[in-house]
């Protein structure tokens, strides 16, 4: 996701008691302080929205952006990220439009995504998009693995150009320690349970990835105006330097490469369900989504086209850990600190909706499993009367679920083939395809008029779009593969 993180949004688990949600509220709320719904009064506005927007979607899909433009060129790179940038705030309008069912102010309220296409579409396509949604979760993880290994190794190694002088010889290493190391850490946080409600955690994570896309910002303008020229060409990488195939591969899955750095429209609905209303959340929410698609357009521009006019053709795959910059190496391993501390955290935001829909599912099909429901509570050191409480189901099945995606990882650690691939996958169904049918009932377009035709044409160009992204991520991984052997020592 954006590659980004999502942020503290993810309640949805908690969700499901919308009926008796009025019992356990202090004593002093009076009826001005409960919403139409009987929750606490929402206060957020267009601000906080745009925060939450933008915190969630600059992520470190921007790492990959220099690489993407530099695929497509000066011509169509910006081009293309205008063109994702407009359809993922058009799509987004008509998303907003879902919140609620019905009466835009008063019509009954969808609290997550999944939660407006059941109201909307309902049956198999319920079923489907929850799919997508589990599957693009648990290949965000697999990215992130890769993302945090690929910044720790590049603390490493800068450290060890640092002692060597420059020296390429001994600073070969594996990706693979950092990747088991991120995944011990991860099955540790993994236990915490309702991880996603630490406030601080957004904060961190907002802080985190503004310091590493300024400083790749910033490091990209002091090369540009060291050496003086912005490189770079109108068309991008030439033949020549790639082959005609790869060249074809490579643009496309740069689209994918560009979608993923986008897409936030999954936690859409859960950022709206803060906003207060009157005036209605849609027009608020509305409004944040146009500042933060300009904010993260915008920053996404500067962070693209000056890494690009840094390195022209070779920009590299991960704009922070390509071999662009030797020094100052102490504010790249600040960088790339931030990013493993960014992504630590947005892991575990990501992934709780997964396991929170597994162990329900798991704890309503076998209820008297003391496996599976039953609580231990541990008394936990240093701190009176506090208990952890130990669910050994959550135990073995988180863990299980980060061993998987780690051992993924170091079978296929190409950065951006994954991320493209997860761009692609993501960005149809997702972004687009879900948000227009249910903009369709909802407003009951009908079939054949002008308005029907327009959507669906939409639909239609986003999906080959998505297909092009996906084939392109796939063949990368196919031709790194020949190249690549698993569990081997990377230079």
């Amino acid at each position: 996701m954006g590659e980004g993180a999502a942020t503290n949004n993810h309640h949805h688990h908690h969700r499901n008691q919308a009926a008796d949600i009025s019992v356990n509220l202090p004593p002093h709320f009076g009826p001005k302080d409960i919403d139409d719904d009987g929750r606490p009064q929402r206060t957020g506005n267009v601000w906080t929205a745009s925060a939450h927007i933008i915190t969630a979607v600059i992520g470190s899909g921007v790492l990959s952006l220099a690489w993407a433009i530099a695929q497509l060129g000066w011509v169509a790179g910006p081009t293309v990220m205008f063109l994702f940038s407009f359809v993922i705030y058009y799509t987004s309008t008509l998303l907003a439009d879902c919140y609620r069912s019905g009466d835009p102010l008063f019509g009954k309220r969808n609290y997550t995504y999944m939660d407006a296409v059941r109201s909307n579409l309902g049956g198999f396509k319920v079923k489907l998009c929850g799919l997508i949604q589990y599957l693009n979760i648990f290949g965000v993880a697999v990215g992130y693995t890769i993302a945090a290994s690929i910044s720790m190794m590049a603390i490493k190694r800068s450290d060890c150009f640092h002692e060597s002088e420059g020296k390429l010889d001994p600073c070969r290493m594996s990706s693979n320690p950092y990747m088991i190391a991120f995944g011990i850490t991860q099955i540790l946080f993994s236990q915490i349970p309702d991880f996603d409600q630490i406030w601080w955690l957004s904060i961190v994570a907002a802080v985190m990835s503004f310091t590493y896309s300024s400083i790749g910002l910033g490091l990209g303008i002091a090369k540009v105006a060291e050496t003086g020229m912005i490189k770079g060409s109108l068309t991008g990488i030439s033949i020549g330097t790639v082959t005609e195939t790869q060249k074809i591969w490579r643009s496309f899955q740069a689209l994918g490469d560009i979608a993923f750095a986008y897409s936030f429209s999954i936690i859409l609905i859960e950022i709206q369900d803060t906003v207060k209303s009157p005036p209605s959340e849609s027009k608020t929410m509305k409004k944040a989504t146009l500042i933060s698609t300009i904010v993260t357009t915008a920053f996404y521009m500067l962070c693209g086209c000056m890494g690009y006019a840094a390195f022209g053709d070779l920009a590299p795959g991960n704009l922070l850990t390509g071999f662009g910059f030797y020094n100052p190496y102490w504010l790249l391993d600040i960088a790339n600190a931030a990013i493993v501390i960014h992504l630590v955290g947005a892991y575990q935001v990501y992934c709780q909706p997964l396991f929170a829909f597994l162990e329900k599912k798991a704890s309503e099909k076998w209820p008297d499993s003391g496996f599976i429901t039953r609580e231990i509570g541990i008394p936990v050191p240093f701190l009176k009367c506090s208990y952890y409480n130990l669910n050994l189901f959550r135990l073995v099945w988180r863990s299980m679920f980060v061993v998987i995606t780690t051992v993924i990882s170091m079978l296929l650690p190409f950065f951006n083939d994954v991320v493209g691939i997860l761009g692609a996958f993501g960005f149809w169904p997702l972004t687009v395809y879900f948000p227009v049918e249910m903009y369709i009932a909802q407003k009951r377009i009908p079939k054949w008029s002008t308005r029907w035709i327009c959507l669906q044409m939409l639909s239609f160009a986003c999906l080959v779009i998505s297909v092009a992204a996906a084939a392109g991520s796939v063949a990368g991984v196919i031709l790194d593969l020949k190249v690549y052997k698993p569990f081997k020592t990377s230079y």
